[in-house]
């Protein structure tokens, strides 16, 4: 298991995602998020919960659909949609029928679906190997004015990645308010017995709402 995260976040370009999800699409849930306790996408929920947001809400790198279950297990009632890159996750998360629409679709670039939605939300996907803040912009032209954002951020690419950045030149030219930031940790302890190079990971949730 532990090869599936080290190389999930050492990934370089889409082709290479793909590839690499169609094959841990099968065993994400019962080895990765179980063996690690994924804490991550509980704690997105939670966050969102926090500021009293309703839906339609869109979740953003879905995956297997980790963060709809615990938005659904913390009383959430309203419309979940779906997008993510791989369609191998999506079929997973299809299973557990806890969304309204799933949607395949590369978020680097613009997205072609209404304008619709009053919650973003995203665990895991703003991370090494991964989505950068050049998504920030098409996310945020899927949102209603006002809508609140809950996005996870990996500590390790915060400053390297310039979502440190983004953030402040969007809530400069006030694209986006409120912006506060979280600190959470990623995994339980039983991930120290298993990756001890990225049990202690750390992510920053960034909550703000649309301009």
């Amino acid at each position: 298991m532990d090869q599936g995260l080290k190389g999930a976040l050492g990934l370089t370009g889409p082709e290479a995602c793909l590839a690499y999800y169609r094959d841990w699409a099968a065993n994400y849930d019962s080895g990765f998020a179980a063996e690690m306790e994924y804490m991550l996408p509980a704690h997105v929920a939670a966050a969102f919960m926090g500021t009293g947001a309703g839906g339609p809400v869109l979740d953003v790198g879905a995956g297997t659909g980790l963060l709809a279950e615990a938005l659904r297990g913390m009383g959430f009632r309203g419309p979940i949609d779906a997008v993510d890159f791989s369609a191998e996750m999506l079929e997973r998360a299809a299973e557990k029928r806890i969304y309204d629409h799933l949607i395949r679709a590369d978020i680097t670039r613009p997205l072609d679906l209404p304008r619709r939605h009053a919650g973003i939300v995203s665990s895991g996907t703003f991370t090494a190997g991964h989505v950068g803040p050049e998504a920030f912009p098409h996310l945020l032209a899927v949102a209603l004015p006002g809508a609140q954002f809950a996005l996870s951020i990996n500590r390790r690419v915060w400053t390297d990645r310039g979502f440190d950045r983004a953030l402040e030149d969007l809530s400069a030219a006030r694209r986006i308010a409120d912006l506060q930031l979280i600190e959470v940790e990623i995994y339980g302890a039983a991930a120290a017995r298993i990756d001890a190079d990225h049990a202690a990971d750390r992510a920053l949730i960034a909550l703000f709402r649309a301009g």
